[in-house]
């Protein structure tokens, strides 16, 4: 894995990698050597993960886990840099979203806008209950181009997407918590811990399995159900022949624990 000037990346154990966004001299906020950072980093992992089974996703420091966008970056951008900085960006959202590695958001702190989607882009959200969120770009004459709009109301509802995307008001992880956006309240400086506790779980299953399911969850949601269905039977069967199959199998019935390999 190369060196990358913005992002953290540091194993935790042999199955699971811990990734931090590191600029914590601007609340770790998303400047184009960030976006690109990630998006070679999401695309690396998605053609080999190798080992690895989880990524856990944070902020450096106690105060965010991303502000967003760096403004102050974009001072005097010209359109051209801007559309150029942002084709960039979405590129990054994309191949985090299309990860086949589950990834768990584990926010430290307040996220902002870009932050928010950063988070959102992620399979699920554990969050200090001290970490506030926004999606706040209509206050800056701009709006949430970071899958924002699409991800924000598929957690938590069109109608209060509407209302928190339109207002730019901020709000709490325990109201992120309440309506759905966040699976886990940690205590403050918890969050990491709480989510590698969850990353541990998840990378000790077998991890085709694990990648299938969420592959089949992700996709099946915009589909009707029962081409959902279908689309799940296809993920199933793809299981069938592996070896790590055979091998749950064994060790239930020799009551063992099993040693999966991913294959």
């Amino acid at each position: 894995m190369p060196d990358y000037p913005t992002l953290k990346v540091e194993r935790d154990g042999e199955h699971v990698l811990v990734v931090t966004l590191n600029r914590p001299e601007v609340l770790n906020a998303i400047d184009t050597r960030m976006g690109r950072d990630e998006l070679d980093l999401w695309t690396r992992l998605a053609a080999d993960p190798g080992e690895l089974r989880c990524v856990v996703l944070t902020g450096a420091g106690e105060r965010a886990f991303c502000a967003g966008g760096d403004l102050k970056e974009r001072d005097g951008m010209t359109n051209e840099a801007w559309r150029a900085q942002h084709e960039l960006f979405e590129r990054a959202f994309v191949a985090l979203m299309e990860l086949p590695l589950p990834v768990i958001a584990a926010v430290n702190g307040h996220a902002y806008g870009g932050g928010l989607e950063t988070a959102l882009a992620c399979d699920f959200i554990y969050a200090a209950r001290n970490a506030r969120f926004a999606l706040s770009e209509v206050r800056l004459g701009i709006m949430p181009g970071g899958c924002g709009t699409q991800n924000l109301a598929r957690a938590v509802g069109e109608r209060r997407a509407k209302e928190l995307i339109l207002s730019a008001r901020a709000f709490s992880a325990e109201e992120g918590h309440a309506w759905g956006l966040v699976n886990r309240l940690c205590e403050p400086g918890r969050a990491l811990a709480d989510a590698l506790e969850t990353a541990r779980a998840i990378a000790g299953n077998a991890p085709l399995s694990a990648r299938q399911a969420k592959k089949s969850i992700h996709y099946g949601l915009q589909m009707d159900l029962l081409t959902g269905y279908r689309y799940e039977i296809e993920a199933y069967n793809r299981l069938v022949n592996t070896e790590d199959r055979l091998e749950g199998v064994r060790a239930f019935n020799e009551k063992r624990k099993p040693v999966f390999k991913g294959r």
